[in-house]
C-alpha cells in the first residue's frame, strides 16, 4: 500500500513539475525549470535528493523537525542561495556549485586557507568567510547540512582517517558555534579515499585536502514522508 501511495504522489509531482513555467537562473541567465516547483511538489518524486545522508534520511528529518530546526517551505529558492552563497565567498577560494543532479550544493572548502598543514584548527583568516557561510545557512533553514572531511595520501592512512575527522568536525562546530542548528547538521571523514584528482606528485595533492559541505533542501513533502514511515 505504501509503494502504490508513493508511486501515485511521485506521478503526481512529475506532472506538476511538468506544467511549472520557467524562471531565470539568477546565477547564469538562462531559462529553466522552476526548483520551487520541484522544491515544493517534488519532495515525494525525488527521492535521490535526501539519498546517501549520513545517519539516513527519516531519522535525520524526524529530529530536525523535532528540534525546531526546519519546517516546511514551499517555494524554497535553492538558486538564490547558491547565487548568494558564491557572492558571501568569492575570492576566497571557496568553490560552491550544485551536486546531485542539481538537487543540493556543494560547499568546498579548499586546504592551506581553512587549515594550517597538518592542523584542525581553522585559520583565524578564513573564520570571516565562515561566518558568512553560517550566515546563508541560517537565513536559509530548510536543509540539512553534511559536512566531509578529506585528506591526501601523503602520510599513513591512520593519521589521515583522523585528520579527516577531527577537520570535519571542527567546520560543524564552528558552524553550530554561529547558529546553525546542530539538528541539522552531521559530519564524517573520508580520510584518503574519495580522492579529488589520483596523483602521487605532490603537485596536484592539494586538491584532495578539503572539507566539503554538502545542503540538502528538505521540502514539506519530504517531511510528511518521514513522518508516515515511507
Amino acid at each position: 500500500m505504501k509503494t502504490s501511495r508513493k508511486f501515485t504522489a511521485a506521478l503526481a509531482a512529475l506532472s506538476l513539475v511538468g506544467v511549472s513555467a520557467c524562471v531565470t537562473d539568477p546565477n547564469t541567465g538562462e531559462q529553466k525549470i522552476s526548483r520551487t516547483a520541484i522544491g515544493g511538489v517534488g519532495g515525494a518524486a525525488a527521492g535521490a535528493l535526501l539519498g546517501g545522508l549520513i545517519g539516513g534520511k527519516t531519522g535525520r528529518i524526524i529530529g530536525a523537525v523535532g528540534g525546531g530546526a526546519i519546517g516546511g517551505v514551499v517555494g524554497y529558492k535553492m538558486d538564490q542561495q547558491i547565487k548568494e552563497l558564491k557572492d558571501q565567498t568569492a575570492g576566497s577560494g571557496v568553490d560552491v556549485t550544485e551536486t546531485d543532479g542539481g538537487n543540493a550544493i556543494l560547499v568546498n572548502l579548499p586546504d592551506g586557507v581553512t587549515f594550517a598543514t597538518g592542523s584542525y584548527t581553522i585559520s583565524p583568516g578564513f573564520q570571516s568567510v565562515l561566518d558568512r557561510v553560517a550566515a546563508n545557512f541560517v537565513q536559509y533553514p530548510n536543509s540539512l547540512i553534511d559536512v566531509y572531511g578529506y585528506t591526501d595520501t601523503v602520510g599513513s592512512s591512520a593519521t589521515n582517517q583522523r585528520l579527516s575527522e577531527q577537520r570535519a568536525q571542527a567546520v560543524s562546530n564552528y558552524l553550530i558555534s554561529r547558529g546553525v542548528n546542530s539538528a541539522r547538521i552531521r559530519w564524517m571523514g573520508f580520510g584518503e579515499t574519495n580522492l579529488k584528482v589520483q596523483t602521487g606528485d605532490g603537485v596536484n595533492e592539494p586538491l584532495n585536502r578539503r572539507v566539503e559541505i554538502k545542503v540538502i533542501p528538505v521540502s514539506q513533502q519530504d517531511i510528511n514522508a518521514a513522518q508516515q514511515g515511507y
